[in-house]
């Protein structure tokens, strides 16, 4: 019987190097919940820290989070959201304001209301920064 890991991974508790990785969580695809909490909980170890990972870190990372999104992508049913109602998520979420919104976008002072009221469109060029800052693909905030 598969069970998660009985502790909290920390950055701290990790290694370095690939194989010390490995010998933490042996990346394979998920094919069940124990092993998604395992894989998820590595990476949440990791995430947050993007500018101190080694480059074996870093390679293992991208690898877990790969497996994670294919098992979600076949498993986990999740609602689809418009560009809108996302980004409404992605503020609620990180705390952030209509205001923050603005400055996010580099823009004039009311843009962010009228973003979020509907009024005005994302452009491209705000769909970029707005996915530099989410670290989402940029057409997820375009119609």
């Amino acid at each position: 019987m598969k069970t998660k890991t009985a502790r909290k991974l920390t950055f701290a508790d990790l290694p370095r190097d690939y194989a010390g990785l490995c010998g933490i969580h042996l990346p394979r695809p998920i094919r069940d919940k124990a092993d998604l909490a395992n894989a998820t909980e590595i990476a949440f170890a990791m995430a947050g820290f993007e500018d101190r990972l080694s480059e074996d870190q870093d390679d293992y990372l991208d690898l877990v989070s790969s497996l994670i999104e294919t098992y979600e992508d076949e498993h986990v049913k999740t609602p689809k959201r418009t560009p809108l109602q996302l980004l409404q998520y992605l503020l609620n979420e990180h705390g952030l304001n209509a205001a923050d919104l603005t400055r996010i976008l580099g823009a004039s002072r009311n843009l962010g209301n009228a973003i979020l009221r509907g009024e005005r469109q994302v452009t491209v060029a705000h769909a970029r920064k707005l996915a530099e800052r989410f670290s989402l693909p940029w057409t997820a905030f375009i119609e």
